[in-house]
């Protein structure tokens, strides 16, 4: 049986001076509420149990004081759990020695942070290289590697500038190309554009998404806003007071949401921003009942908004194409149709 890159089992996490004596308490059935007025504690983290496949986008959302925060750093053990354990390809990250922690952040895993996290003494070449330094790389090598990152996220020709002469929005691409450089399986996110205005924020998601499509790393990305979930998640883990109410795909969330926490996230989406075409399409072996005769070729990223319009005007069905122009599945009407409908 083929194992999760991560796993997450019945994780709790208790604030305050004695988590454990509080924890029976919340496996019984305490409501947050509930433990914080009567013990001081702070419940972080309610029995969180889910799975994230090598190479996905796997987003957490929750409004403010969900867990979503608490449940990341948990992943590089910025927290430890009070109880349950945290699976790395297999290993108990829980169980690593402070040495082993040390090497397993170098090696295993990199975070861009909301703030950005940016020596404000070093140039961009610098900060891009910075994790190579902490692996030992030698400086040619380095720069090379760094070089080639800062020019995958547009910054060609900014490399010994610091960061105060850059915008908010081109920091935290020296941020992103850091987090790359040292080409670490996995990647934490932290509210990673939300720091950001709008319209960079969206330029920057595009920039994830393309960069993810040829990269297939595992992204585990935090943020609060739903849009923004939908529009980067393979699949979505929904936190509300510390406890996983529901996980699924964008449009499972979208069009089953678990409870009304779900339901009152969900029943504004422009459903046309955030579904990509290889969500909704039918794949190469299932799609024979498809008309074939008249195709507009997608890319798999792109989202139904930006290929609808031509597919409304001529009334064809889409062949969805990877990066490369393959095949990887077929849209019709109908699928359009289920994947709007209650918009």
């Amino acid at each position: 049986m083929k194992m999760s890159k991560i796993e997450i089992n019945n994780v709790y996490k208790i604030f305050g001076p004695k988590p454990e004596s509080v924890l029976k308490m919340v496996q019984e059935g305490a409501t947050k509420e509930d433990v914080l007025e009567k013990t001081g504690h702070t419940v972080g983290l309610d029995n969180v149990s889910l799975k994230i496949e090598e190479g996905e986008t796997f987003v957490c959302m929750g409004l403010s004081g969900s867990g979503k925060s608490t449940l990341i750093r948990h992943l590089n053990r910025l927290i430890d759990p009070t109880a349950g354990e945290i699976l790395v390809e297999g290993k108990d990250v829980t169980t690593l020695n402070k040495e082993q922690l040390i090497e397993f952040r170098r090696q295993k895993m990199s975070m861009v942070f909301q703030r950005f996290g940016l020596f404000p003494h070093k140039t961009v070449l610098q900060n891009v290289g910075y994790g190579l330094e902490m692996q030992g790389m030698e400086i040619e090598k380095r720069n090379s590697v760094a070089m080639e990152k800062i020019e995958s996220v547009g910054l060609t020709g900014f490399e010994n500038q610091y960061p105060a002469q850059l915008s908010g929005g081109m920091q935290q691409r020296v941020g992103l190309a850091r987090a790359l450089a040292t080409d670490t399986d996995i990647m934490l996110m932290d509210e990673a554009f939300s720091a950001l205005d709008p319209l960079i924020r969206s330029d920057m998601q595009k920039q994830l998404i393309d960069l993810q499509s040829e990269l297939k790393k595992t992204i585990v990305f935090i943020t609060h806003d739903l849009d923004e979930s939908l529009r980067l998640g393979d699949h979505i883990g929904i936190l509300n007071a510390g406890k996983l109410v529901q996980v699924g795909t964008p449009v499972e969330i979208i069009m089953n949401p678990a409870d009304e926490y779900v339901e009152a996230f969900v029943k504004d989406v422009n459903r046309t921003k955030v579904i990509k075409a290889k969500i909704i399409m039918k794949p190469l072996n299932q799609s024979d009942d498809i008309d074939k005769s008249n195709l507009i070729k997608v890319e798999e990223d792109q989202f139904i908004e930006e290929f609808l319009p031509q597919v409304v005007c001529s009334n064809s069905n889409c062949e969805v194409v990877d990066k490369q122009g393959n095949a990887k599945g077929y849209i019709s009407n109908k699928e359009l149709q289920e994947s709007l409908s209650n918009s």
